[in-house]
């Protein structure tokens, strides 16, 4: 089971170098992002873009451009298009966002002509290596889903779930967090939790193991969840964190990234392909975890 990032990294050099579509690729951080994978040899890329700029780019940061493809496309509409199209005829095994709104290259991937739609929901898992924990965690939805209800939470839960079974993690632990660790009618979360837990329980959510509602210290320690009088031996020992909204996933996810100084990657999951929409704030770093993330994810036929 893949408990690091490092060993992320490996077990994407054991899965062998895949073919990683960028659009709107003239960008510095991507293209040194895309030089580090190549570099670790997981992959290489079909850049779609201003190939004047790339090749501007590349020049300035002496990023290597032979061992790719460029394919000019200054227009970014259609650069996502492009990128998309490839991964849809089976040219490049995941697509990457380069320097362009998100919004516009999520069009690309659910158009019903070019796109890579395949499950019902599309959302976004997060990857934290968090300093001082012996595993890594799992945060869904941070990024895509606003207010998801509770139909809509199960295909999060189930879009993750797949995330951490090609890690290697055969039964991950899923936390549904709340503000209280209580069924309270007045707070909607907690009642989707206790939905939530009983569809695992009846097997509509294979896979896993189903927790909640819990408070985010009771997820993560079981020290906490003890204090607390929590009895599940599975209280404390989450691997995946389902936020209730948009909002506490954001604020979590740029907690641990600039006050928990934690090492991250992130991806959207349910299309027939990995799709990589890291920030314009995320770092070098972060980009490559996320590749190898994806091409992970994708060896594995997701």
């Amino acid at each position: 089971m893949i408990q690091s990032l490092e060993s992320l990294h490996r077990a994407a050099q054991e899965r062998g170098s895949r073919v990683l579509a960028v659009a709107a690729a003239q960008d510095a951080e991507v293209l040194l992002a895309v030089d580090a994978a190549r570099k670790l040899g997981i992959a290489t890329a079909i850049l779609v873009g201003d190939e004047e700029q790339i090749r501007a780019i590349a020049q300035a940061h002496n990023i290597p451009l032979e061992p790719h493809r460029i394919l000019p496309e200054p227009d970014k509409v259609q650069a996502c298009r492009t990128a998309v199209k490839l991964v849809r005829d089976g040219l490049a095994d995941a697509v990457m966002k380069g320097i362009v709104d998100t919004s516009i290259i999520l069009k690309a991937v659910l158009d019903k002509e070019i796109g890579l739609r395949d499950a019902p929901v599309l959302s976004h898992v997060a990857l934290f290596q968090v300093p001082g924990y012996d595993r890594l965690l799992y945060v869904t939805d941070a990024a895509m889903n606003i207010a998801p209800d509770l139909e809509a939470k199960k295909h999060i839960v189930s879009n993750a779930v797949k995330v951490a079974h090609a890690l290697g993690n055969p039964n991950p632990i899923v936390a549904c967090l709340c503000a209280v660790e209580k069924v309270n009618p007045k707070m909607p979360a907690t009642l989707d939790a206790a939905a939530l837990v009983e569809a695992n329980a009846a097997g509509a959510l294979p896979g896993c193991t189903v927790i909640g509602p819990l408070a985010l210290d009771n997820a993560v320690s079981p020290e906490a969840a003890r204090h607390k009088g929590i009895t599940d031996p599975n209280a404390g020992h989450a691997d995946i964190l389902l936020v209730p909204n948009i909002e506490t996933g954001n604020v979590f996810y740029k907690s641990m990234v600039f006050m928990a100084k934690s090492q991250n990657a992130g991806l959207i999951v349910g299309a027939k392909a990995p799709v990589i929409v890291t920030s314009r704030a995320d770092s070098e770093q972060t980009k490559l975890n996320s590749i190898a993330l994806a091409l992970a994810v994708a060896a594995t036929n997701l």
